[in-house]
């Protein structure tokens, strides 16, 4: 695996998930499911495969406690089937209780992609649009406009060089500026429901693309952090960074028998969770952030149906919420499966499901039921289903989802244009 590909710029996805766990980091999903009170099929399916730190997020909604579910889409393009998991996720954890914010970044398509304001704007609608359309309520915003994520992303660009980035992204001394200052806009964004709201935890579903984001973002927020605290076994330890003399004194005088050394203050017999939660209160109340570490999910991508990542930039591995039935149906009948190279070894040997982008694109959006899911599976490995009729089932699900899809689509631009001209 080249871990230089991972990045969110790259065309070149295909990376070694397994390898993911172990050189990254990334935790199994499997590992907080039963944490959930109802699991849901993007999970149920594998379509998640890994977290950071999501356990936070699963106590916060098993314990009905606030948290906050935050994601950005970049406007450099109309939007398509590969967008439509994490708009998903998100709104599933809306549904769960979560408050969700929704990041418009217009500022990394214009610096990245070159796209002019005008454009981004136009793009950006469109993306609101279907995630309206499938019922999210809650925060949206634009880069460019947001005044407290920028001001946030110049105290994140303090904390960070350029050799640091180029670590974690692989920027070269060709790579521009505007490149950099993207990243820290990001941060600022996974980073900015809590300073709008009161710091609670924060998940962030993305691609395995975004997971540069993520570890940058997570050892930003511990830096911009006053305080450190730290379970000891026999104590909690309150570590001071950068804490004001007046912070450190309002922490010893919380807990009622805790001592102050140089730099730190060491408490007994309270729990690290309500340390946590008085500490956080302190800062925030002396001039800091109080940040909790943000959490991520990753999901796998849904392949093209010619293979590889969906991208824009190759018309035909993509399908447009605004493409005709004629074109739909063109794309999904030339599309590349996992069946076998005759007829006679199909029915013989059976066909690969597990590869096949038609199949996927059934697993990932057009089949709900995971019944039905399975006997397609089963027919298809059997020689029992050929490629030709599962394409022409696939394609009439994905038209008459998209039919349904784009009345609601309408709908909701209409309100969108409806509140601009307010």
């Amino acid at each position: 695996m080249n871990t230089e590909s991972v990045n969110p710029w790259s065309s070149d996805q295909s990376v070694d998930i397994e390898r993911l766990h172990v050189e990254f980091g990334i935790e199994r999903i499997e590992t907080v499911t039963d944490l959930l009170p109802n699991i849901p099929d993007f999970i149920r399916r594998g379509i998640v495969f890994g977290h950071r730190d999501y356990h936070q997020i699963a106590n916060a909604i098993r314990n009905n406690e606030p948290f906050n579910v935050m994601t950005g889409f970049m406007p450099s393009g109309h939007p398509h089937l590969g967008h439509l998991m994490v708009m998903k996720e998100v709104v599933w954890h809306v549904q769960q209780g979560g408050r969700g914010y929704i990041c418009i970044a217009d500022r990394e398509a214009h610096a990245v992609r070159s796209l002019s304001w005008d454009e981004c704007r136009m793009y950006g609608d469109e993306y609101l649009s279907c995630l309206y359309a499938l019922g999210y309520h809650g925060n949206t915003y634009e880069q460019s406009t947001n005044r407290v994520v920028q001001d946030l992303a110049f105290e994140a660009s303090a904390r960070v060089n350029f050799s640091e980035l180029s670590a974690i992204y692989g920027f070269t001394p060709d790579t521009d500026i505007g490149h950099a200052m993207s990243v820290l806009t990001q941060v600022a964004d996974i980073l900015h429901p809590q300073v709008n709201e009161e710091p609670a935890p924060t998940v962030v579903p993305v691609g395995l693309d975004q997971d540069p984001h993520i570890r940058l973002t997570r050892g930003l927020a511990h830096k911009l952090r006053m305080f450190t605290v730290e379970d000891r076994n026999t104590h909690v330890s309150v570590r001071s960074k950068e804490a004001p003399e007046e912070a450190m004194k309002a922490v010893n005088k919380a807990f009622k028998g805790s001592k102050r050394y140089e730099g730190h203050i060491d408490i007994t017999n309270v729990p690290l969770d309500i340390v946590k939660k008085t500490v956080r209160a302190i800062e925030r109340t002396h001039g800091g952030y109080g940040f909790v570490t943000p959490s991520a999910t990753f999901h796998r991508f849904m392949p093209g149906l010619t293979g590889g990542k969906m991208s824009s930039s190759v018309p035909e591995s993509i399908i447009g919420f605004y493409e005709d039935d004629k074109t739909v149906t063109k794309k999904v009948m030339s599309a590349l499966t996992g069946g076998r190279m005759t007829l006679q070894e199909q029915k013989e040997l059976g066909g690969e499901p597990d590869t096949c982008p038609v199949f996927l694109l059934n697993l990932f959006h057009m089949v709900p039921e995971d019944s039905e899911l399975a006997e397609i599976r089963r027919r298809c490995k059997d020689g029992e289903l050929m490629c030709g009729q599962c394409k022409k089932e696939t394609a009439a699900r994905v038209t008459e989802f998209l039919k349904e899809f784009r009345e609601k689509m309408a709908v909701a631009a209409e309100k969108i244009r409806s509140e601009r001209n307010c």
